[in-house]
C-alpha cells in the first residue's frame, strides 16, 4: 500500500471511489450521490487544485482504496484551525491499518504547515469503529450536532470531535 498526495491526474480514480463511498455509506457524508453522480470529471479535477486543500489517497497497485483531505482554514482568526473530512476506506480494506495509515498522513501534513494547532473532524455518533480510530490518535468529543444530517426523512446525530496538534 502507497499512500500519496493525491493530483488532478487522480481525479477518475478519485471520482470512483468518492461515488462508491456517497453511495454505501450516506449517513456518512454531508454531501450525496445523487448530488455528486451528476458533477463532471472536471469538478474533481479542481478539488485537487486548492491550495489549502489536500486529499491524500491510499492505493493498492494502482488502485485507490482510501482517501481523506485535509482542509486548511484561510481566514485570519481561524488559520489556526483545519478541518478532516471525507474519509473513507472501502469496505473489503477496512481493519487493516489504512485507515489509520491515512489520518497520521493527514495529521502529518497539519503539523507540518506549522501554523495548524486544531484538527476538528465530525463522525457519525453511532460510528464506533470510526470513533475508536480517532479517539486512538487522540481527538476527543466536544460535542455532539443532534440531527446534523437528514436522510430521507431519518435524523443521524453528529459527534464533533478535536484533536489539539501542541499542547
Amino acid at each position: 500500500m502507497i499512500i500519496k498526495l493525491l493530483t488532478p491526474d487522480d481525479a477518475a480514480n478519485y471520482r470512483k471511489l468518492r461515488l462508491e463511498a456517497l453511495n454505501n455509506s450516506p449517513e456518512a457524508f454531508s454531501s450525496s450521490y445523487e448530488e455528486e453522480k451528476e458533477y463532471p470529471l472536471e469538478t474533481f479535477k479542481n478539488r485537487m487544485n486548492f491550495q489549502h486543500i489536500f486529499t491524500f489517497g491510499a492505493f493498492d497497485e494502482k488502485r485507490l482504496i482510501g482517501t481523506v483531505t485535509l482542509i486548511c482554514e484561510t481566514k485570519a482568526k481561524i488559520k489556526h484551525r483545519a478541518h478532516i473530512v471525507a474519509m473513507y476506506v472501502g469496505a473489503e480494506h477496512r481493519k487493516s491499518g489504512i485507515g489509520r495509515a491515512l489520518m497520521k498522513e493527514a495529521i502529518g501534513k497539519a503539523k507540518g504547515l506549522g501554523e495548524i494547532e486544531q484538527l476538528h473532524l465530525s463522525v457519525m455518533a453511532t460510528n464506533e469503529p470510526a470513533k475508536k480510530l480517532y479517539q486512538s490518535l487522540g481527538f476527543t468529543t466536544y460535542g455532539v450536532d443532534k440531527k446534523g444530517l437528514k436522510i430521507e426523512g431519518t435524523y443521524y446525530d453528529e459527534e464533533l470531535m478535536v484533536l489539539e496538534l501542541f499542547l
